[in-house]
């Protein structure tokens, strides 16, 4: 019998646990033909989430659960629950259980077919409108900068393979964008659709920094675009400035040199200034991303997998 194993990061979610429970139940009862792992990872919750976990695996086997040593972010939850999980395929949801799990036997069905990644792509979702317009907007701007497919409106929803887990595993970098990763690593995909559900219980944990921090690190992790793009403005605002010198010699040659012009040297000079210390920042970020990526440190140290203290790291 194959094993399937659903990772479910948590950060401050104890409020969930029972309807987590429940809907877990009712997915052991709908698809008896597998072996079923719940891989909770608790992300360095503050409130009682760890607690939850500790009970559920005392009550049932099911459960498993990993405790890192500190909030990393869902990034590094998933990568640390990539690297535990012991199904021969792997699906991902989230705690508060905003996923339906009805869409899981069809997932589980494209998977026997051959399919290696199953993806759950949002057609109707409880986030405001302009949440939803600026991810759509997101989404366009990525796949018309990047070399690979990038499948719009889908998060981390989705059953993976056994190959596609170990694709994922040797890709260890800290600054992360896992939506970028399920495409760069190619094999065969097939997506389906479902309806996101509202939130019953807890706070959602995405403020909009943290939202713009991950929209970034997908766009600068797979495309040099933004390097491009300061060079083109660079290019243009230097030829403009060529063209503005030879109107400035054929003024003063015609006119002779003006007294008037103080606006217009201010004007060009901040100009200047401002694509400058854009390109810049542009250059910073790759410079950031680089300084953290070569440390070579760990992505993540754990507590404890199951209360077992003897597991560490994962390097």
């Amino acid at each position: 019998m194959k094993t399937v194993t659903i990772i479910l990061p948590a950060y401050n979610e104890e409020s969930s646990f029972e309807l987590l429970k429940e809907r877990m139940g009712e997915v052991l009862k709908q698809n008896p033909d597998y072996n079923w792992e719940f891989l909770l990872v608790n992300d360095g919750s503050s409130d009682h989430t760890l607690q939850q976990m500790m009970r559920l695996h005392r009550e049932d086997l099911h459960y498993n659960y990993l405790d890192l040593s500190r909030n990393y972010g869902k990034e590094i939850a998933m990568m640390a629950g990539f690297d535990y999980a012991k199904g021969d395929a792997v699906i991902v949801m989230d705690a508060d259980m905003q996923h339906p799990i009805d869409v899981i036997p069809e997932m589980l069905q494209y998977w026997e077919q051959g399919y290696d990644d199953v993806y759950a792509t949002r057609q109707d979702s409880k986030e405001s409108w302009l949440k939803r317009a600026t991810s759509h907007w997101y989404y366009e701007v990525l796949q018309s900068v990047t070399k690979v497919p990038i499948q719009k409106d889908t998060g981390d929803f989705r059953l993976l393979d056994r190959s596609c887990v170990e694709a994922l595993k040797q890709m260890r970098e800290t600054e992360r964008n896992t939506k970028g990763m399920y495409s760069w690593i190619g094999f065969r995909k097939k997506g389906i659709g479902y309806k996101q559900l509202e939130r019953q219980a807890g706070e959602s944990k995405w403020s909009t920094r943290a939202l713009m921090h991950l929209a970034l690190n997908g766009i600068m992790s797979y495309t040099t675009a933004p390097l491009r793009l300061a060079s083109v403005l660079g290019l243009i605002v230097s030829f403009v400035a060529f063209l503005y010198l030879i109107y400035i010699i054929v003024i003063t040659n015609l006119y002779g040199e003006p007294v008037q012009g103080y606006p217009t040297m201010m004007v060009t000079i901040l100009f200047l200034g401002g694509i400058q210390l854009l390109s810049l920042g542009i250059l910073g970020e790759y410079v950031a991303k680089i300084f953290n990526e070569v440390k070579g440190r760990p992505g993540y140290f754990l507590n404890s997998y199951n209360g077992e203290r003897n597991h560490v790291a994962k390097n």
